[in-house]
């Protein structure tokens, strides 16, 4: 065999190993969530059994029901969402476009807040939010998942803003736009891609977000990811509702995706057309 063949054949072998190494956890979850409580816990696992919807109809509309907490999940991710796209795509703007005096150790502040570990934050963050009355309250848990989404989200979009050519702006100042309105009518159709990867991250960090929520979480708010929890006691794990509870939490995740696929691929590409360009 030539070494195209072998480098072909190592190719296919290394994709399939990664692809087996995402989709058998899945599928194994999809499996479960469909066995009963025998089922679950035989030895060896059995492959083939009578499929039953029990864990579903409990997770749905049984007693331990997650539909108020997947509720709770999608207002404070979409709070989270809007609030940080809204204040990280002009911020980002000004870092990209605009001289402004002290950008440079602010553009370093934003950027080492990212390098604090997330669990030295939790104990400050829940003594003040309870100084504020914060705690198991949605703007207490969208004012913490936004101190770590917008430094995220304006160094993000800070890269795909650098990526758009600036002579697009000076034609439209040229024609007498103002600042504003050439960045709303000229640069935001251009980044409509990166915004779409943007929101999709951010929605993604703060849907799947369980440290801080179980930490600032109540009786009142409580999001999907901290419902699921109670599934899992000193007793015993029920696995059928829990693996039926995390389907559940994935369908909002993956209508999202399939929403923004176009304007996501378009995102994730325009660094390697510009890179290429440069070429």
């Amino acid at each position: 065999m030539s070494r195209a063949t072998w480098r072909s054949w190592a190719l296919v072998a290394g994709t399939a190993l990664v692809l087996a190494v995402w989709t058998v956890p899945l599928l194994w979850t999809l499996l479960t969530s469909f066995k009963n409580d025998r089922d679950v816990l035989a030895y060896p696992p059995t492959i083939v059994f009578q499929p039953t919807l029990a864990n579903f109809h409990e997770v749905l509309f049984g007693p331990t029901n997650v539909l108020g907490n997947l509720l709770a999940s999608v207002i404070i991710a979409v709070a989270t969402t809007a609030l940080t796209v809204l204040i990280a795509v002009p911020a980002a703007y000004a870092f990209a476009r605009l001289k402004v005096r002290g950008k440079k150790p602010l553009g370093f502040y934003v950027l080492a807040t990212q390098f604090v570990p997330p669990m030295g934050l939790i104990i400050p963050y829940f003594l003040i939010l309870n100084q504020a009355h914060g705690l198991d309250t949605y703007w207490g848990m969208v004012l913490i998942y936004l101190t770590f989404s917008l430094p995220f989200a304006i160094w993000l979009m800070i890269s795909y803003f650098e990526d758009i050519p600036a002579e697009m702006e000076e034609a439209a100042l040229l024609d007498r736009a103002t600042r504003l309105q050439a960045f709303l009518r000229v640069v935001l159709p251009q980044a409509r891609g990166a915004i779409a990867v943007t929101v999709t991250f951010v929605f993604l960090n703060a849907w799947n977000e369980f440290l801080f929520a179980v930490v600032i979480a109540g009786a009142k708010v409580k999001p999907v990811t901290v419902a699921m929890y109670n599934y899992i006691s000193v007793e015993q794990t029920r696995w059928g509702q829990l693996t039926a509870a995390a389907l559940v939490a994935m369908i909002p995740v993956i209508v999202l995706g399939i929403i923004a696929q176009k304007d996501i691929a378009k995102g994730l590409s325009m660094g390697a057309v510009k890179g290429v360009s440069r070429r």
